[in-house]
């Protein structure tokens, strides 16, 4: 059989890279498997199309780490605490970022950022980079689902709500397929657009989308209304859970009276204003019975209601059981 040619060109170049991009991968127990595949199989395919050990990647861990879905396993190259020479060593999570609190892997990821390696996150990745306290002064982005926790119980962390950032040291995704796009950013800045495009041409992956790109589809997609009044207050919805706004502050922001806007929403979205805002609470709460490990008052206050018990009343109402009952039926979490 012929051997394949490299398709780098000449007009392709290395760029900084002297030898392999060393990437190190922190599975977290649990973390999801669209994120890796996403993030290590650009790199893999960017070996075999240039016929070249263009990167070399290297997993850490305890013990064989299991995905969400139970489908895959990772086994480790390296126990963490061993002192690697890396490039770049990226923690993916998911499930329940928050409820993980191993010293020994914080301790760990600050020594090697010491050492001068670039320390990313990819999905729940980020929230293990904040509670190691790798994040202070640096913009960063985590998985939507996430976003609202992170920034109730962190309030000094630089949340953007876009696929990815990369800030000096630091590179962080809001996992899915958004890694596809970070390591075609990576790759075309160390071996070139052209390169780059022929490596994500290989996963089919044409529509290239920005760092700044959102993660999520616009409202006007996702609320089924064409009002750019409802769409304004939905936004900021969204924007203000756990510290929830009035009527009027929400009024006033879409550019309408109170009257008005109750007016629009219940002829758009068939409840008054206040009362979609408290579903979209509500529904952020479910999420975080459902696939956090939280208690009852933290989400509570996450979602801005004044206590448990004013919580567990509304949910009730909302969905015909009390959060705590809810759980226990709860279906297994999908990670992105």
């Amino acid at each position: 059989m012929q051997k394949k040619d490299s398709i780098m060109s000449e007009t392709d170049h290395i760029g900084s890279i002297s030898g392999p991009f060393r990437v190190g991968i922190l599975p977290i127990a649990g973390f999801p498997l669209m994120s890796y595949a996403c993030t290590v199989e650009p790199l893999r395919a960017a070996n075999l199309l240039s016929q070249r050990s263009l990167y070399e990647i290297v997993h850490f861990g305890q013990a064989p780490r299991t995905s969400s879905s139970g489908a895959a396993m990772v086994e480790r190259s390296y126990e963490v605490g061993d002192t690697v020479d890396l490039d770049l060593l990226l923690v993916l999570a998911g499930g329940d970022p928050f409820s993980f609190d191993d010293a020994h892997v914080f301790t760990w990821l600050n020594r090697m950022a010491r050492t001068g390696v670039q320390i990313g996150g990819v999905s729940g990745g980020p929230v293990v980079l904040v509670k190691a306290g790798l994040m202070d002064g640096h913009r960063m982005t985590v998985h939507w689902e996430h976003a609202p926790l992170l920034t109730e119980h962190f309030r000094d962390v630089i949340v953007e709500r876009r696929l990815f950032v990369i800030d000096r040291d630091r590179v962080t995704c809001g996992g899915g397929t958004a890694p596809l796009d970070l390591m075609h950013a990576l790759i075309t800045s160390h071996h070139g657009g052209v390169f780059a495009r022929h490596v994500s041409d290989w996963f089919l992956h044409t529509d290239i989308r920005a760092e700044t790109a959102p993660q999520r589809a616009a409202v006007s997609d996702r609320v089924g209304t064409t009002s750019p009044r409802v769409h304004e207050a939905v936004s900021l919805m969204e924007s203000h859970i756990a510290d929830p706004l009035s009527l009027s502050q929400v009024a006033f922001v879409a550019g309408v009276t109170p009257r008005h806007l109750n007016r629009l929403f219940t002829e758009t979205m068939g409840s008054p204003a206040m009362t979609y805002y408290r579903s979209l609470r509500l529904s952020v709460g479910r999420r975080l019975v459902h696939n956090s490990s939280m208690n009852m008052s933290n989400i509570a206050e996450a979602t801005g209601f004044s206590n448990a018990g004013h919580f567990s009343n509304a949910y009730k109402a909302e969905f015909g059981v009390r959060p705590q009952f809810d759980r226990r039926r709860a279906p297994a979490h999908i990670s992105a």
